[in-house]
């Protein structure tokens, strides 16, 4: 496989369709990522872990649906063009 663009972005929509699949009760919680009810203050700055999980959440909550159209993309330009 040549190192193109396309393989590229492919690459790339793939690790974004494996970060809007992770489930927080099936698989975030058993590793210790679940839910945190501890509220912080504004002079507090997030660790590495809570940044990491707003990242996740925001995959999963603003790339649902256009990871729809991207991957029907994807998959008609691989049908396609091979």
């Amino acid at each position: 496989m040549a190192f193109t663009l396309y393989s590229l972005i492919q690459a790339a929509v793939l690790c974004v369709n494996a970060v809007a699949v992770l489930h927080e009760e099936r698989f975030l919680c058993k590793i210790g990522w679940g839910v945190d009810q501890s509220v912080g203050g504004f002079a507090d700055e997030p660790g590495i872990k809570v940044q990491l999980m707003n990242l996740i959440r925001s995959v999963r909550t603003v790339m649902r649906v256009p990871l729809i159209a991207v991957n029907s993309v994807c998959i008609v330009l691989l049908l396609l063009f091979g």
